[in-house]
């Protein structure tokens, strides 16, 4: 076989194999660099289940970030990981792990060493096929699920039906059945009256399933509250269990705080955060949660009448989680602008923030964040509706499908319907008519 001849069949191997590189993740820097600090909050504490996906996807996005080295450490962690907790040497759970590495060498220009690993993954497909012809292994889908929840709400909404089909071969793997239950919610994540009732069922069967797992308790809870469940009494003391857990992004205390914002007290949501926070005062993702709190109960302050040591809590834990997250806290530098806006002495800081962050060199998804939050701010803070329209408008025209581009949308066409401005109305109505879909 030709030189040429052999790199072709290596790079077909290669793009047949099941793991990160050929799954079509290509998010931008911005995306990355945000998963990143995602999953570095998600915690690695021993026995969680999920210890090599966490450390599989941290490598990918290492290499996607180009850091090479990093990447080759991060999926032997994934490796030493999966052997730790399947108690094995070797499994179906490794096919995605050796795939990394394969493409991983490849990319190296380590030609055996990418060989050798595309030879492993060989030995166990066959070793261990798939219990149901013509479809993935469990363990493939269960990891590729997984995966998928991490990215764009399209893909998060394809994991549902990844981790149903692990199931329908494997029924018996309760942190699969926990995920299915948490994808198949995503589709309906910012409805205010929650999930529809198979899926709620889906979720309570899940949790008699899966009592420990306290992120699922909290969401459920939600879930129910959003139907007009009472569950001020569980709520309470959901609370305390989560705050003897170990800290995690997935330790409950995330959506718990939503229950409270949302449906009890914001005031109830700042004392919990701030007790979290007592207990583990250097933890960077909790004081992330304490910001977002502080900042709810400040924007939705009608009156004006928050106190002053609230503020300067607001803005305090805002600047610490913008220095300990530098690379993912464009979303927390706009809540900051925002809590200066609503402060009389703040007006012209809030419009500087603004100002910076629309001169900074930012990726087309987030530009369209900015400008459609911008908007809302000029709207509701400045009664300045012609700028409104205009940084609507150019939410709108970036080609990129997301909540904030169908909120700007939404809103000049509402605009257009109710304005008494006939100019203002024909104006919006020709935007709208040559805009293209993304």
């Amino acid at each position: 076989m030709s030189a040429a001849q052999s790199q072709t069949t290596l790079m077909a191997k290669l793009e047949a194999l099941q793991c990160h590189f050929t799954w079509d993740l290509d998010p931008g820097r911005s995306k990355l660099l945000s998963l990143r600090d995602q999953l570095k909050d998600i915690g690695t504490e021993e026995g969680n289940s999920w210890l090599g996906h966490i450390h599989n996807l941290q490598g990918f996005i290492q290499y996607k970030l180009g850091f090479t080295e990093d990447s080759k450490c991060f999926f032997s962690k994934a490796e030493e990981s999966i052997h730790q907790l399947r108690h094995a040497d070797e499994g179906p759970w490794l096919v995605v792990n050796y795939g990394n590495l394969a493409w991983l060498h490849h990319h190296l220009g380590d030609k055996a060493e990418s060989e050798a690993y595309l030879s492993k993954v060989d030995a166990l497909m066959n070793k261990y096929p798939s219990p149901s012809q013509d479809e993935l292994h469990p363990e493939i889908y269960a990891e590729k699920g997984w995966t998928w929840m991490k990215f764009t709400a399209e893909k998060k909404l394809l994991a549902a039906d990844y981790f149903q089909r692990a199931i329908r071969m494997q029924p018996d793997m309760v942190e699969w059945n926990t995920s299915y239950a948490l994808a198949s919610r995503n589709a309906f994540q910012y409805s205010s009256t929650g999930v529809e009732a198979d899926v709620l069922e889906k979720m309570r069967i899940a949790k008699e399933q899966d009592p420990e797992n306290l992120y699922l308790a909290a969401n459920y809870l939600e879930q129910r509250a959003k139907k007009g469940e009472k569950v001020e009494i569980e709520a309470c003391e959901l609370a305390q269990r989560v705050l003897r857990n170990p800290v995690s992004s997935y330790n409950g205390i995330h959506p718990l705080l939503r229950v409270f914002r949302n449906f009890l007290s914001r005031d109830e949501a700042i004392d919990l955060a701030e007790e979290a926070l007592e207990k583990h005062p250097d933890e960077r993702f909790l004081k992330r949660c304490a910001a977002l709190c502080y900042n709810q109960k400040i924007v939705c302050c009608r009156d004006g009448c928050t106190k002053q040591s609230v503020i300067d809590r607001a803005i305090t834990l805002h600047e610490e989680v913008i220095s300990l997250y530098p690379h993912s806290s464009l979303r927390k530098k706009i809540d900051l602008a925002n809590i200066y806006g609503k402060l009389r002495y703040g007006q012209a800081k809030a419009e500087q923030m603004y100002q910076e962050l629309l001169e900074s060199d930012l990726e087309p998804a987030d530009k369209q964040m900015l400008y459609t939050l911008y908007a809302q701010y000029l709207f509701c803070d400045q009664n300045d509706y012609q700028r409104t329209i205009e940084y609507d408008m150019k939410s709108a025209e970036i080609p990129h499908q997301s909540d904030f581009r169908r909120n700007s949308i939404r809103f000049l066409r509402d605009f257009r319907d109710k304005s008494k401005n006939q100019e203002t109305r024909e104006k919006i109505a020709e935007f709208l008519k040559n805009l293209p879909e993304p």
